[in-house]
């Protein structure tokens, strides 16, 4: 208690100290007509460019009228010359000087303006923005000075990298200013800072009037976050005040979008599933197949009919037509779930949408890592994970092999199949020892493989080029004129058991006879599910006796054929269903059995679906796998006396058929 007292006597004392101590300005003298005349004369000097001589003239006239209203005219004129000079530091003392000075200055604003500039043109920004604070509170400052503060204000404050009181800067110069290309200028350099806010930081700005028209946009990213975060009552309030603050701009439309989507939650229609194709375009054939399946499924058509509803929407086969269109599935439709994206390049914008909104999300697209979008989004689908982990397993498990190379395209599908190749084989233990791309139009393959095997860059193995061609020399009996070596001295490095190839018949075909021609014989070929099309056998004949894949057993499986689906998706349909059949029906039929045993809640929903196991799918029973995707039994195929056949790993392997390796 006596500490506090001691305290506020000192501070009582010192402000009475400084109260007394603390000089009051007087009046500047009037000066005679002689020196205004002068002034005159020195702006002529300074209008003609005349700086030298008129810096002379200045400093002379204020020594010759101290404290007068020349002096005090001339100081800022002297100030301005220096500064022009990029003399910043002479410039800040003229300024500063004027501002100290025990005489009244009309021109204080002005100066401490100048000073402030000045100091910050030397790096003295924190010293630069403690005088332009200083020079905002001179009572009966205009208007305009004011903006030139802020203006400079902002300008610091954005080099000192702080960020909400630039936003109140550019907040007063939005509100003050006249000019439209400035205030434009003003919104769209606050919606870059905004952007660049954290959430806490976003909460101060909508929490202080003082920010202005800033307020809605950071209303909005905040309402972005809280949504983010699945605070939906904090998203909506934000969005709410985003929507009020910013009536009759576009911002409201998007605010109001999002109450729309955030209010829809709440609605549910349990027994309406939606679901978004490429309806239009060059995949509608594909998508009017999985549509067919998915309506057979869900029983509205068939002999099982039921009470489910089926909202269609056509995402055009574009990221933001499949955003829409779960959008409007959700909030206009009220659905339960989503089923669709059999597109890789919308596949993620409806995940991402789903998970958005809250909403479980079927995807049927094969595009790796689509499930980690979120906890609401899985798959029913062969994706190239599933197969590459099953094509390596039996690679290495049945058949031995430990020493792989890999041949691919360079396109997405190739790129994407070679590195989760790699990265299999290298997890289990095994080798890749040679990798070549090629491109994706190519139609002489004898590049590509030269490179992959090691002789087509005779430099790179000289010394033992240069040791056969004398060979040859040895054994020709008679050398005819221009008779030179062959071109294939080198022999192939064929260091690896088994090539993949992640691509279409039709490549394949044309690759395989090249590999023999090339001397790479008794190497294995690998590949993804394309190849299980009777095309694969036509191009490629015997030099594609004993490729091996992995495929669904839909097309090859004789029971599929008297499979109850299949049977009824032909009354129905009178058409034959393939495998984009299959799995509309499959994800259908799952969600009607799951919904129809109680669950009523899309969270729900969500939850009884990570469960699956074991479900009964047209192929065999499936299981919902940690990534949230129904791994449905993959097969092993072959070709064998040129036919496509499944592969008896208990019969063909361990593989005798192994090639030497060449060693570099």
């Amino acid at each position: 208690m006596k500490l506090r007292l001691g305290l506020l006597i000192f501070l009582s004392v010192q402000l009475f100290v400084s109260c007394v101590s603390a000089p009051k300005k007087v009046p500047p003298a009037v000066a005679p007509f002689n020196a205004k005349k002068e002034l005159s004369k020195i702006q002529i000097d300074i209008a003609a460019g005349a700086d030298k001589k008129a810096i002379q003239r200045l400093k002379a006239l204020i020594a010759k009228n101290p404290k007068s209203d020349v002096a005090d005219d001339a100081g800022m004129q002297l100030a301005k010359l220096y500064y022009k000079q990029s003399n910043f530091e002479a410039a800040y003392r003229e300024y500063i000087g004027l501002v100290n000075s025990d005489v009244l200055s009309p021109n204080e604003g002005e100066a401490l303006l100048g000073a402030s500039r000045s100091l910050s043109k030397m790096g003295r920004l924190d010293e630069a923005l403690s005088l332009s604070a200083r020079g905002l509170k001179i009572p009966g400052l205009p208007e305009s000075l004011k903006l030139d503060f802020q203006r400079h204000r902002y300008t610091l404050l954005s080099g000192l990298g702080d960020r909400l009181d630039a936003l109140k800067t550019l907040a007063y110069i939005h509100e003050n200013e006249t000019k439209p290309e400035i205030k434009a200028n003003a919104q769209a350099r606050a919606n870059e800072l905004v952007n660049l806010l954290n959430q806490s930081d976003l909460d101060k700005v909508t929490g202080d009037a003082a920010y202005g028209f800033v307020r809605p946009q950071a209303a909005f990213r905040l309402a972005l976050f809280k949504l983010q975060n699945k605070d939906f009552d904090g998203a909506r309030s934000a969005f709410a005040r985003a929507a009020e603050w910013g009536q009759g701009t576009p911002l409201q439309t998007q605010a109001e979008s999002y109450l729309a989507q955030i209010d829809s939650r709440r609605k549910v229609e349990p027994f309406t599933i939606g679901t978004v194709l490429p309806l239009s375009g060059k995949y509608a054939v594909m998508a009017q197949k999985t549509l067919k399946g998915l309506q057979l499924g869900l029983g509205i058509y068939g002999s099982e009919k039921s009470n489910f509803k089926l909202a269609v929407m056509d995402s055009e086969g574009t990221p933001e037509g499949g955003r829409r269109a779960v959008e409007r599935l959700v909030t206009e439709d009220n659905v339960m779930a989503v089923v669709g994206s059999l597109l890789s390049r919308e596949a993620s914008a409806v995940a991402g949408k789903a998970e958005e909104l809250g909403v479980p999300s079927f995807a049927l697209s094969q595009k790796a890592g689509l499930t980690e979008s979120g906890a609401y989004i899985f798959r029913n689908a062969l994706t190239s994970e599933m197969q590459v982990k099953e094509l390596v397993r039996l690679s290495m498990d049945h058949l031995g092999y430990k020493s792989f190379a890999i041949l691919y395209p360079n396109d997405p599908y190739g790129i994407e199949y070679a590195n989760l190749f790699w990265d299999e084989v290298l997890a289990r233990g095994g080798t890749v020892a040679a990798a070549q791309t090629y491109d994706p139009k190519e139609t002489d393959f004898r590049g590509p493989i030269k490179r992959l095997v090691g002789t087509y860059y005779l430099e790179d193995r000289r010394a033992e080029y240069q040791n056969r061609v004398r060979a040859w020399y040895r054994k020709q009996k008679s050398i005819k004129t221009r008779q030179a070596p062959p071109d294939d001295l080198l022999p192939p490095i064929v260091d690896f058991e088994a090539l993949f190839v992640p691509d279409s018949p039709k490549a394949i075909g044309q690759i395989a006879p090249m590999l023999a021609y090339q001397g790479v014989t008794n190497v294995r070929l690998l590949g993804t599910n394309i190849l299980n099309n009777s095309e694969l056998v036509r191009r490629g004949q015997k030099n594609v006796e004993r490729a091996l894949f992995v495929d669904t057993n839909l097309m090859n499986d004789s029971s599929f054929k008297t499979s109850r689906f299949f049977n009824e998706y032909k009354r129905v349909f009178g058409e034959e269903p393939g495998l984009f059949e299959v799995q509309g029906y499959e994800v259908g039929l799952l969600l009607r059995q799951v919904i129809s045993g109680g669950e009523r809640t899309r969270l729900g929903l969500a939850q009884t679906l990570t469960q699956i196991r074991q479900y009964q799918g047209v192929s065999g029973p499936m299981s919902m796998n940690a990534q949230r995707e129904l791994v449905r039994p993959l097969m092993p195929f072959t070709v064998k006396g040129g036919e496509i056949a499944v592969w008896n790993p208990a019969i063909d392997g361990p593989d005798t058929g192994k090639s030497k390796s060449i060693k570099k």
